[in-house]
């Protein structure tokens, strides 16, 4: 195998392909990045056994092959390469040699043989979306998936497709997020769990263009990301998703309306006065035209009055700041509306057309 790449082009491929790269593994192959140059393509692949990538980079073809080399080792040495061109041969002995300006490297490399290549799936059942939308839905609801394995499906996202309308739920026992999208058309219904690594990988993959788009397809194991010249294919999670609708409720004593950059902040400031390991609420007082935010640790207290409007009773409740502010820092609008019942049961926040809905369990406080 003989190859020319442009240093930027490779390390963009591998930038791509290292996401697949597990940390620790007691499978030696699947440290290796596969380098394979066949059709007049150089295509780079990985695969953990739960996520596997395959990217395209340009490059002039001198010899045909396919070779698997340590990932983490090459990576490195491509980064620190002195200049632009790199050339790239491997000998029948799997010797590879590395040349740019005047340094070169000569590392082991070995057969591909026992590598995991991805599996070919059926492309049936797929939506497409922009790459802007996608990292958006995955920014507004991913920091809410658990990292408990003992509640495997909770550690995935729920996609739902009907009609023209994909929904998108994560949840960890103290909240839940879901987003709704309007879809360019109707596409078959749809509903699997999406592994929360592999939607916080392709969210760094990805470029989120508007104008970009990607093709998902579904299969009962799989689903498969298809943009520009990626393919992403992750294992789905098996197992059946939280009948959420059950929790959800229109009802509310207190609605309340408030600017949501002063109230992000206003909470920001509370939680200064927490350690590492506090697990202190900051209390929240809604009164007509105002709300009063109070925090009181073993560092000190705080209290802070923000403008807002008010309908119904006045409540006293406390939350844990840090998911109150996961929940605010993805909205963008200006204002939101949050919606409670009583200090005990579940606040949502969401819009009029609940194009987004955020539940977040109160906390027990002592005034």
């Amino acid at each position: 195998m003989h190859i020319i790449c442009d240093k930027s082009k490779l390390i963009e491929g591998m930038n791509i392909v290292m996401k697949a790269i597990p940390g620790k593994t007691t499978m030696m192959i699947l440290e290796c990045v596969v380098i394979e140059v066949k059709d007049n393509q150089i295509k780079l692949i990985a695969n953990d056994l739960q996520l596997g990538i395959e990217t395209l980079i340009d490059g002039e073809i001198k010899q045909e092959g396919s070779v698997a080399v340590g990932a983490k080792v090459f990576f490195e040495i491509i980064r620190k390469l002195p200049s632009d061109n790199v050339s790239i041969t491997v000998d029948e002995d799997y010797h590879m040699n590395i040349s740019c300006g005047k340094a070169k490297f000569n590392i082991m490399a070995k057969a591909t043989d026992e590598f995991p290549y991805l599996p070919n799936i059926v492309k049936d059942k797929n939506v497409n979306i922009s790459q802007f939308t996608l990292k958006d839905i995955i920014r507004q609801t991913v920091f809410s998936i658990s990292d408990n394995e003992n509640a495997k499906v909770m550690t995935g996202e729920l996609f739902e497709i009907h009609d023209s309308e994909l929904k998108v739920v994560s949840l960890d026992g103290h909240r839940i997020s879901i987003r709704k999208v309007k879809l360019n058309r109707s596409y078959d219904d749809v509903s699997v769990i999406i592994p929360g690594k592999t939607l916080i990988e392709i969210s760094k993959i990805i470029n989120g263009g508007m104008d970009d788009e990607v093709s998902i397809f579904f299969t009962d194991k799989h689903v498969l990301f298809e943009f520009e010249d990626t393919i992403v294919l992750s294992r789905l999670i098996e197992g059946e998703y939280y009948k959420i609708d059950k929790m959800l409720s229109t009802d509310y004593e207190t609605k309340v309306t408030v600017n949501k950059r002063e109230m992000l902040e206003c909470i920001d400031r509370s939680t200064l006065l927490l350690k590492e390991s506090d697990k202190k609420p900051v209390i929240i007082d809604v009164q007509d035209d105002y709300m009063k935010f109070a925090m009181n640790s073993a560092i000190g207290s705080m209290d802070e009055d923000i403008d807002a409007s008010k309908e119904g009773k006045d409540i006293l409740i406390g939350f844990n700041p840090r998911f109150l502010m996961d929940a605010l820092r993805v909205i963008d609008d200006e204002e939101i509306t949050m919606y409670m019942i009583n200090p005990k049961a579940p606040c949502f926040i969401r819009d009029q057309e609940e194009t987004y809905i955020y539940l977040i369990l109160p906390v027990n406080f002592n005034v």
